[in-house]
């Protein structure tokens, strides 16, 4: 059965850092471009980042620019995401998904076929 798994997710103070990892589970990551998605309560899942199968291509949300970085490590079949200078904005549920598809990745969520079950990221003093 494909899965995926998220964790890393926690509580940390405003200009703190964390670091989400997608494992997957069942099937091979490598074969499936990989988007980090996020959803605060009363709003909607919204892109965060994303990376081509090879990793050769990606793509970030305007305001996780310099402060967000994805990375994949396909022979651990985890892709992960590190965030730094972190926000209490960017407290929310963090998403991993996978989207079969080849050429460049997409941020709108619609593009992807699996989902894992999220990992809450709170950022308060």
């Amino acid at each position: 059965q494909l899965q995926l798994v998220e964790s890393g997710g926690g509580l940390v103070q405003p200009g703190g850092s964390l670091r989400l990892s997608c494992a997957g589970s069942g099937f091979t990551l490598g074969g499936y471009a990989i988007g980090w998605f996020r959803q605060a309560p009363g709003k909607e899942r919204e892109g965060v980042s994303c990376i081509t199968r090879s990793g050769g291509s990606i793509k970030y949300a305007d305001s996780m620019k310099g402060r967000f970085t994805i990375s994949r490590d396909n022979a651990k079949n985890t892709v992960y995401l590190q965030m730094n200078s972190l926000e209490p904005e960017d407290t929310a549920v963090y998403y991993c998904a996978a989207d079969p598809s080849s050429g460049p990745c997409i941020l709108g969520p619609a593009a992807y076929d699996y989902w894992g079950q999220g990992t809450q990221v709170t950022v308060s003093s």
